[in-house]
């Protein structure tokens, strides 16, 4: 990667708890301005068993979200880390709420579109109120990790963002 390359700046969709400033800040290191953006063609899904959602495509799918803006390779990197192998970061196109302008921005979109745990529509409010805690904990052990792997796989870090069985 060229030095040019480093000064180059992102701008990201983001659709779940990446929406959350809180999980930004944590995960970036800062808090990048948010720009209110819809994506056209994609539903945004609750995931069995875990604490975060995913977008595939769907024909009639309106996906609500942000951009983050102006993000360095070094904070795109760590979305990648975060997100896994689980998402493909693609490139899509989004209307703006405000001017309803389009622009290009990248997004990470669930790799299985066909995933059986894929179900329903992932409510944002929902999650603030049942899962930010938790999730926010997990994000704090990867921030951990990152620093210092100490051997630990990124697997081991997964488990924290599932979700806790369901006692009876």
């Amino acid at each position: 990667m060229t030095s040019s390359d480093q000064s180059l700046s992102h701008n990201v969709f983001v659709y779940g708890s990446f929406q959350e400033p809180s999980v930004v800040s944590l995960i970036l290191g800062c808090n990048p301005v948010a720009v209110s953006a819809q994506l056209h063609g994609f539903h945004v899904y609750r995931l069995k068993g875990r604490l975060h959602a995913c977008i595939s495509p769907s024909e009639n799918g309106l996906s609500n979200g942000k951009i983050l803006t102006g993000l360095t390779v070094g904070q795109l990197e760590n979305l990648d880390m975060i997100e896994g192998d689980e998402y493909v970061r693609k490139t899509v196109e989004v209307v703006l709420n405000d001017t309803s302008a389009k622009m290009k921005v990248e997004t990470y979109v669930w790799a299985n579109k066909d995933d059986p745990d894929m179900y329903g529509e992932w409510d944002f409010e929902e999650w603030k109120r049942l899962h930010m805690e938790k999730f926010i904990e997990a994000a704090k052990k990867f921030i951990e990790w990152k620093k210092n792997p100490d051997g630990r796989s990124r697997e081991e870090f997964e488990k924290f963002v599932h979700e806790d069985p369901l006692v009876a």
